[in-house]
């Protein structure tokens, strides 16, 4: 069963619709989020997610997306909860905008805040929810590219990913968690 959600991001109103936001924008995107609010000792900002299931923690780290791990493991280890319990929702260049895939464990792939997280927590089986953004045009930096803005039809395309996602969240909140790869990964 998930207790924590962890949308990964910058914070910083220059950074909000970036691609490498996605995980943030994900978090804003679900219905049913209580107020957020900051906790210093998380170096975040979180809120609470009901469903069905119960009550989950959603985490906005504030910590800059190379220095996620900071965040991620000082909720953990306050409340206990293992890595197999979390969801990490995140950006993912090898995946085209408007796709959605879940996945449990593997590395990191060269994203920086992944790499952060598997880092602090010691383990990289945590679940990860991944959000294409699909990859730059030849000769555009990766770093320029996940720090643009969306395009319009991108952002259609991310919203188009998040109903889908949305669709199977509560199941993975719930545990259910191989129904809900089964149906978003045939998408």
């Amino acid at each position: 069963m998930i207790k924590l959600v962890v949308g990964l991001g910058n914070p910083g109103r220059q950074y909000e619709k970036n691609r490498h936001n996605a995980g943030f924008l994900f978090l804003d995107h679900l219905s049913g989020v209580s107020s957020w609010n900051s906790e210093a000792k998380f170096h975040g900002i979180i809120a609470n997610y009901h469903a069905g299931a119960g009550k989950v923690i959603l985490l906005k780290p504030q910590t800059f997306m190379n220095k996620s791990g900071l965040s991620v493991g000082a909720i953990a280890r306050y409340y206990k909860i293992d890595a197999e319990e979390i969801l990490v929702v995140h950006d993912e260049l090898d995946l085209s905008s408007g796709v959605a895939r879940l996945k449990m464990g593997g590395g990191h792939a060269g994203h920086n805040g992944l790499r952060d997280i598997i880092e602090s927590l010691g383990k990289k089986d945590f679940y990860r929810l991944r959000v294409g953004i699909g990859r730059p045009k030849s000769g555009k930096k990766v770093a320029d590219f996940v720090l643009s803005d969306l395009s319009r039809l991108e952002m259609e395309e991310m919203l188009a990913a998040f109903g889908l996602a949305d669709a199977y969240f509560d199941k993975v909140i719930g545990g259910e968690v191989a129904l809900a790869m089964n149906g978003l990964n045939k998408k």
